[in-house]
Order: C-alpha cells, then structure tokens, then sequence
C-alpha cells in the first residue's frame, strides 16, 4: 500500500512542476477548516459554478490524512479554529508545497511573520470578504498551476 501512496504522490509533485490543473468539473479539490456557520455555504458558492470540490478538515490529523489520500490543489486553514497555524506546520512537514491560505481575525505582525516563514500564499481578514478570497484563490491557481479557474 506504501507503494501505491509514494507513487501517487510523485505522480502529483510532477504534475505539480508541470502547472496542470484538470479541467473536468469535480476534478479539482480544495481542503478548508471545518466550520459550524454559514462559512461551507459560502464556500460553496464559490466553487459548485466552478466544479471544484470543496472538502472540510477539524483538525491537523484530519487535514494530513485528507492530503494523503486525495489529490488537494490548495487548503484554507482558519487560525483560530483548534490548533489554526500548528496545522499549516503539521502540513508542511509532510507536504511543503502544498499552497496555503490563513484566514484571521487579528492579523498581527507576529501572526503575518511567522506566516511568512511558513511560506503562506496569503493571509486574509476575517470576516472573509468573499471576492477577497476569490481573488486570492484566483492569484494561487494562476501562480501555481496556471488555471484561471477562480477567475470571474
């Protein structure tokens, strides 16, 4: 079974250097903080017009077990969720490159540094404005995988 997870994951790193998004609907999935509000709604209006999949982590262990198993193009990770920015650290241990967004409430200099040293793609206030979040999504796939598959 390691085989098969180790050859997977080389499989995605080369699609990765190679900027591929697919562009079937259902095919692209972004992994964010589970919430209890209107926030996967919101999310979800978001990416159902575009065919992405949107699945939801409560913790570190969940979002790594999630990474390992299905192919995640980007996370959303809400800092003040249990264990917040601990899990982008969780993430990078096992997946450097994975792309990351933080979303908080009091993005202070100290959060921003340590963000920064974690190579997140973007930090964005809360509340999240959701074109904010669009246009960031929008600049992470465009940078990374040369899809503009956020854009209006």
């Amino acid at each position: 079974m390691a085989f098969w997870a180790d050859l997977w994951h080389d499989f995605c790193t080369f699609v990765d250097a190679m900027g591929f998004v697919p562009t079937e609907p259902g095919r692209v999935n972004v992994l964010a903080s589970e919430a209890n509000w209107a926030w996967p709604r919101a999310l979800q209006d978001i990416f159902r017009p575009r065919g992405v999949n949107l699945l939801m982590a409560r913790d570190a262990d969940e979002f790594v077990n999630i990474i390992g198993h299905e192919r995640i193009y980007a996370t959303i990770i809400d800092v003040e969720r249990p264990g917040g920015l601990v899990t982008v650290k969780i993430i990078r241990i096992s997946f450097p490159l994975m792309p990351c967004i933080l979303l908080a409430r009091a993005a202070g200099e100290t959060l921003l540094d340590e963000a920064l040293s974690l190579d997140v793609f973007s930090v964005i206030d809360k509340p999240v404005d959701m074109d904010v979040l669009r246009q960031q999504l929008n600049r992470l796939f465009v940078k990374k995988y040369n899809s503009d598959i956020f854009n209006r």
